[in-house]
């Protein structure tokens, strides 16, 4: 016995339920041409995944319901079976489910029965769990439908196992984090040791506001060896061949498509990520201050990516104290990258906002034409003036801070903070550097920007620095990235305590001074504006602490 099953790597659009059911339909009309039996999408494929509250909507889920039963009925002309994810309520319980359909009907409903409750996930709050199921029986192949996490632990895929499943196909909305894709691999083989079944994993492909998913769908067989993988970051149809021997259904090879280095899929994430926001929302194009460095090189160099240099307006915003150096790369910048470009100087508002606060700062001990306060002052003005440019010409504006930076509070809340997405929010200054290395090297797949460098090299190699007074440079106020970076990441992305940092070779002075720097700094990240999720502890949804927090249990 042979069959073709058709793997959509799909990308829903949240709630558009009418439009995610057209997609399905044209999907299923390509593996119909391509001579598919089957055809499975991703999780929650007919409304997008996580659904968050919007599942609690009644009308929500009658609209989901209602183009469900619709696909169904389209079956009965004879072509691929569907398999999709949706919503289910089922005796008071509301559940997040796999559909079969096929025939003309909904031939099996299976419900989610491991539900996420960490990290970006809370969908305790929203579903009811399903028992554990059992096999579903698809033209006389019985078929065991996992939904995501059911196969991260084994209980699912021992009983499907158990009941007589031949396959286990997992459909999926399984959010990117740099280096996960092996380790996915790594756990379904698990899962196939443990039932001896081969092993079906497909997933979406999109950007749902924080949350990337990265597809990179895969294949395995009963003997662990890999069939296939499919490319990450990309929509794709994926025809699997399997066939039914003496010791089981095995898929016959497909193209394995290697997994993307570190700096690759950064890359890749920040694109999809911004690309399904600014669409998504329906934004014209994104705007953002160009300001010679190399975080506002980066943000740029992925904007032209990933909505076309067309769509992107880079404003300079030069000070007093911005170099010839900043001006020359930023124009450098834009010209590379093929962007529009422009230039507004903020010292006119400099000037009335010294004369305006003048009466109310007097004589103060700490007056200082460059201190924190003017310094401030000067970003919130850079803020105001790229607000005025999206106001008056609908782009959004693109915020370009890095993790290192947000950590640490090094950012003006309602200056340089200002905007409605940021590519760099969960990317460290070290990847950065890294990143924009691999970007002067590489053209990414997809991309819509320069066919070569993006960036001067200046960029990268020149020190980093606000340039909000004469001579400044970050390290004036924070460690060697290097040395930061590990710090941060010790604090953040593992919640080590301050001896085992110390242990690793810091300072103690150093490693306290910058946990109460990230410690101060919740309140502006709380009002920060959304970020692609790039690891394990991302701010925001990820990482949750409170602002008003007495907490030095860290300290010793």
């Amino acid at each position: 016995m042979k069959l073709r099953i058709a793997l959509a790597q799909m990308n829903p659009h949240e709630g558009e339920i009418r439009a995610n059911a057209a997609r399905i339909r044209e999907w299923r009309a390509k593996a119909a041409a391509a001579g598919a039996d089957l055809l499975v999408t991703p999780e929650f494929s007919i409304a997008g995944y996580p659904p968050e509250d919007l599942v609690l909507k009644p009308a929500f889920r009658a609209m989901c319901e209602a183009e469900i039963e619709a696909l169904a009925a389209e079956t009965a002309d004879g072509g691929p079976g569907l398999v999709l994810g949706g919503p289910w309520v089922d005796g008071g319980k509301l559940h997040n489910a796999a559909f079969l359909l096929d025939g003309g009907r909904i031939v099996a409903r299976r419900a989610k029965h491991e539900l996420p409750n960490y990290g970006v996930f809370d969908d305790k709050r929203v579903f009811d769990p399903g028992p554990a199921p059992g096999p579903v029986v698809f033209r006389g192949v019985r078929l065991g439908l996992m939904i995501c996490e059911d196969w991260w632990f084994p209980a699912v895929a021992e009983t499907l196992a158990e009941s007589g499943a031949e396959m286990l196909l997992s459909i999926n909305g399984s959010p990117f984090e740099v280096g996960k894709a092996q380790g996915r691999v790594d756990l379904a083989v698990a899962r196939v040791v443990e039932t001896g079944l081969p092993f079906v994993f497909l997933n979406q492909n999109c950007g749902q506001d924080e949350v990337v998913f990265d597809g990179a769908s895969f294949v395995l067989n009963a003997d662990r060896s890999l069939a296939m993988r499919a490319p990450a970051f990309s929509e794709a149809l994926i025809l699997t061949d399997w066939e039914r021997g003496a010791e089981g259904w095995r898929c016959q090879p497909g193209a394995i498509t290697p997994p993307l280095e570190r700096p690759a899929e950064i890359y890749h994430a920040m694109m999809l990520g911004l690309r399904d926001y600014v669409e998504k929302n329906r934004f014209p194009g994104v705007v953002l201050g160009l300001s010679g460095g190399i975080d506002s090189a980066l943000s740029a160099a992925v904007a032209a990516d990933a909505l076309g240099p067309e769509r992107v307006r880079a404003v300079m915003l030069p000070s007093p104290y911005t170099s010839t150096e900043s001006l020359e790369d930023a124009a450098e910048c834009a010209r590379l990258l093929g962007i529009r470009y422009e230039t507004i100087p903020i010292g006119p508002a400099m000037e009335a906002f010294d004369s305006m606060l003048a009466p109310a700062f007097g004589n103060r001990p700490d007056a200082d034409p460059a201190g924190v306060t003017e310094q401030n002052i000067q970003s919130r003005i850079r803020g105001v003036t790229l607000m005025a440019m999206s106001n008056k010409f609908g782009d959004m504006l693109l915020t370009t801070g890095n993790k290192s930076e947000m950590s640490t509070g090094y950012a003006t809340i309602y200056g340089d903070m200002c905007g409605g997405y940021s590519v760099l929010k969960d990317v460290y200054k070290t990847d950065v550097f890294a990143v924009c290395r691999w970007r002067n090297a590489h053209v990414p797949e997809g991309a819509q920007g320069p066919n070569g460098p993006a960036m001067p090299e200046r960029v990268i190699t020149k020190p980093p620095s606000a340039e909000l007074k004469p001579d400044q440079k970050d390290q004036d106020t924070l460690p060697p990235y290097d040395v930061l970076d590990d710090i941060l990441h010790a604090l953040v992305e593992e919640e080590r305590g301050v001896d085992e940092i110390v242990a690793r070779g810091h300072d103690r002075a150093e490693v306290l001074r910058i946990w109460r720097m990230l410690d101060r700094a919740e309140y502006k990240r709380r009002q920060a504006p959304p970020g692609v999720k790039i690891g394990r502890r991302a701010f925001g949804r990820d990482r949750r602490y409170p602002i008003t927090n007495g907490f030095t249990g860290l300290v010793t």
